[in-house]
């Protein structure tokens, strides 16, 4: 069927009668009448050469040959809707989805994202957070900034930040803590990496304590509990500057461990969009301009 001659009035016609599974609905929701709802869908079964419809004494039924065309053009109305939806003052908004961890998203992103705003007026940023458990092709991702090694399969990783963890707590409880031995009389917040108190404890020379404390999928959320006073957490201190600078937070003890960093993460198999390229390098701009101003 040549483009130029698809009936678009008779499928949208037809793509409202078989969501409400009625002409009258239909006509009302598209601010014509009932008759003219039900002749454009019978110019459209005349034109396929096959009933769409059983009309019932109430209402309508779709046909085999009905229900095969509902999906695509459902899909069809929507990706027109959602292209329309990208322009706005007169100019084309390209969107870019990323899913953020979201320690990473609270305390490294968020703070600059009206930098980005200002920068790339023509692309329509759009940002879901996780608990660093995503899946790239599931979710529509075009990028995925995540923490760990980097070795993520089917995926082009760019490293991005070293996040070295220490212990943080309130200015209360590091009053009480004189060495690292100190904190095995402490409750100590957990993340879902078990691994990460007994390395910093083997890093420390002190024997890793029994650990009773709640675990969290988050390190801003253990953070905040720590800052509430539930405990001494272990996170990524490149995260909490803020908090650190108020005393909110405070590290008592100045040994870290890598467990490892940060990653702008993409699908091998994504190419690079114009939109993509100019996050990725605002990004990477934005972390070597804030490492080069915290340098000595």
């Amino acid at each position: 069927m040549d483009r130029a001659q698809l009936p678009l009035n008779a499928l949208r016609a037809f793509e409202a009668a078989a969501r409400h599974l009625n002409f009258t609905r239909a006509a009302i929701e598209l601010c014509v009448s009932q008759g003219a709802v039900s002749h454009q869908v019978a110019q459209l079964e005349r034109r396929l050469g096959t009933r769409l419809f059983h009309r019932l004494p109430r209402g309508l039924a779709l046909t085999d040959e009905g229900r095969v065309l509902v999906p695509v053009l459902a899909e069809m109305f929507d990706r027109v809707a959602s292209t329309l939806d990208q322009y706005g003052e007169g100019r084309f908004r390209e969107p870019l989805k990323v899913g953020v961890v979201g320690t990473f998203a609270a305390g490294w992103l968020l703070p600059r994202l009206d930098n980005f705003a200002r920068a790339n007026p023509s692309i329509d940023l759009r940002i879901s957070t996780n608990n660093n458990r995503v899946d790239l092709t599931a979710e529509a991702l075009d990028f995925a900034i995540r923490f760990g090694d980097g070795a993520w399969h089917g995926t082009h990783a760019e490293p991005l930040l070293a996040a070295p963890m220490t212990p943080v707590c309130t200015p209360a409880i590091a009053a009480l803590l004189q060495s690292p031995v100190d904190l095995v009389r402490e409750r100590l917040l957990r993340s879902y990496r078990a691994d990460e108190w007994a390395l910093w404890f083997d890093a420390a020379g002190v024997p890793t304590p029994i650990l009773r404390g709640p675990i969290f999928d988050s390190s801003a959320l253990m953070a905040s509990a720590a800052a509430a006073g539930l405990g001494v957490a272990l996170v990524p201190t490149a995260m909490f500057s803020r908090e650190l600078a108020s005393e909110l937070l405070v590290q008592p003890f100045a040994i870290e461990i890598d467990v490892g960093r940060y990653w702008l993460t993409r699908l091998k198999s994504r190419p690079e969009t114009a939109a993509m390229r100019h996050f990725r390098n605002w990004l990477t701009e934005e972390i070597e301009n804030a490492f080069f101003q915290a340098s000595p």
